[in-house]
């Protein structure tokens, strides 16, 4: 999975749209990296659209061999969100955060 869409919505500071477990989101990007076991994660603020879990909107780490449809919109992203650290512990290499 390319990291390229997410990086490029944290740094021109616009929100993104994924498909993620079935649920269209719009989410604003805050850090893009590896995890411990060599997948692509990106922690998010979702601002709408679904989720499993009923919380359309909150903190997420989202993995981006399971995002499907990413597209950059032309809304402004809010970020970065209360409660949001550099150096996010989940993810061991980052590749780009605010």
């Amino acid at each position: 999975m390319d990291w390229s869409v997410p990086c490029a919505a944290l740094n021109t500071g616009v929100c993104l749209r994924i498909s993620y477990d079935g649920f269209v989101r719009d989410v604003e990007v805050h850090a893009v990296g590896w995890g411990a076991e060599r997948q692509l994660l990106m922690r998010v603020w979702q601002i709408g659209g679904g989720s499993v879990s009923n919380e359309p909107i909150g903190w997420k780490l989202l993995r981006l061999d399971e995002t499907v449809g990413l597209a950059l919109l032309s809304d402004k992203s809010s970020a970065p969100r209360p409660g949001y650290r550099r150096g996010d512990k989940a993810i061991k290499n980052i590749i780009c955060q605010l």
